[in-house]
């Protein structure tokens, strides 16, 4: 637990960082950069979506209502409805864009994260694969001597059939199992192709090692989200208020048209201004009703920040666990291999004296290469809890 501890206090290693960013295919990094470009260009859209639009109108008519030829008259003008004032609404409109702009953010590059995770979590899945088939050849080469001894005590008459039936039958298991994981192994790569256009065994695996819990809850992606998420429907209830609320308008119209014939000696200007202002204020059956839903969305994404801080301090105790039983696992089987290497030695030893046979000595040999073998995969066992944490960081070094 001591030694857990000093784990839990340390930050993370280099993780090449370039590697893991650049381990995703062409076309899915460049999708992702679309997206947040395209991200960018809607809240900058957004953001200035209380700014209407200035009007700019001209038209021709003709009429043959006078005598003579057909009369023409054509009229230009320039229109602006601007709204100035909304009781808060246009401030909290501007803070909305913001936060909907870092929230969309967000959520891609949480969505990069994961995408980037899933294909190193298959590249340390390869590895683990090919230890697994390397275990059970180890294995198997152990069933088939344990059947040839068998064999031979059965047909000593040393031996029931049952005890041989029980060793073919693991053999057949075991070669089975290996058959399974190279079928598992050439599906983890079509798996990787999809996600990369690298080749799998020419990347360096990442060395990855516990984070503290306060930089886990820091960076934690999924809870960023949440807090962007809450941010955004509190500015969303502010803005449904102030929609209900006074509002004040500016009004302005630049005109320039051909007059009509019969007001050509009035005095009337074909150049004019038109302006002034509007003061509003909506009466809505529904306002109340909006409000409070508004306000019952916020108070419920202020809620999911609550529920999602208790579920990344319990993601991060759940690893640190896993963790901690997995260590035990590999200093179960180091003490295995003490054991194996000391029996290896002894009947070796025995085997040149004559009391053990050559296939004793293989037996032993492979227990203690099997028991190697476990321990590299507990390893990437490890790595792979320890990814399920890098996978939720926005920066991890």
């Amino acid at each position: 637990m001591k030694r857990l501890f000093l784990l839990c206090s340390l930050l993370t290693l280099p993780l090449m960082a370039d590697e893991l960013e650049d381990i995703l295919s062409h076309n899915k990094t460049l999708m992702f950069e679309y997206d947040l470009e395209r991200n960018e260009l809607e809240s900058d859209k957004l953001s200035k979506s209380w700014l209407n639009p200035v009007m700019i109108r001209y038209n021709r008519s003709y009429t043959t209502q006078f005598p003579g030829d057909r009369l023409g008259t054509g009229n230009f003008s320039v229109t602006i409805d601007q709204p100035i004032f909304r009781s808060g609404g246009i401030y909290y409109a501007i803070k909305y864009a913001d936060s909907f702009r870092k929230l969309n953010r967000t959520q891609i590059v949480l969505q990069k994260r994961q995408m980037i995770a899933d294909a190193v979590s298959i590249l340390f899945q390869l590895k683990r694969n090919r230890l697994m088939q390397k275990k059970l050849s180890y294995q198997i080469a152990n069933d088939k001597i344990d059947i040839r001894q068998k064999r031979d005590s059965y047909r000593a008459g040393l031996l029931d059939s049952s005890f041989l039936d029980q060793a073919i039958l693991k053999k057949s298991q075991d070669e089975a199992s290996r058959l399974e994981l190279k079928l598992s192994y050439l599906e983890l790569q079509q798996r990787f192709s999809l996600l990369s256009d690298k080749e799998p065994q020419k990347l360096r695996l990442p060395k990855l090692k516990l984070v503290t819990k306060e930089k886990y809850h820091q960076e934690n992606l999924e809870l960023k989200r949440d807090i962007l998420n809450a941010q955004e429907r509190d500015y969303e209830a502010k803005m449904t208020v102030a929609q209900y609320l006074p509002s004040l308008s500016l009004q302005g119209q630049y005109l320039d048209g051909d007059l009509n014939p019969l007001w050509s000696s009035s005095g009337v200007k074909e150049r004019y201004y038109n302006y002034g202002f509007t003061i509003s204020m909506p009466i809505d059956l529904n306002s109340l009703s909006d409000i409070e839903s508004s306000k019952v969305a916020k108070l419920r994404a202020q809620t999911e920040v609550l529920d999602r801080e208790e579920t990344v301090d319990e993601e991060y105790q759940w690893v640190v666990n896993t963790l901690g039983i997995l260590s035990k696992k590999i200093a179960l089987a180091k003490e295995d291999e003490k054991i194996y290497r000391n029996l290896y030695r002894v009947t070796k030893n025995l085997a040149k004296a004559g009391e053990k046979t050559q296939l004793d000595v293989d037996v032993m040999h492979n227990s203690l290469q099997i028991r190697k073998l476990d321990q590299q995969i507990y390893e990437i066992d490890k790595q792979l809890e320890l990814l399920k944490l890098y996978t939720r960081m926005e920066h991890v070094l």
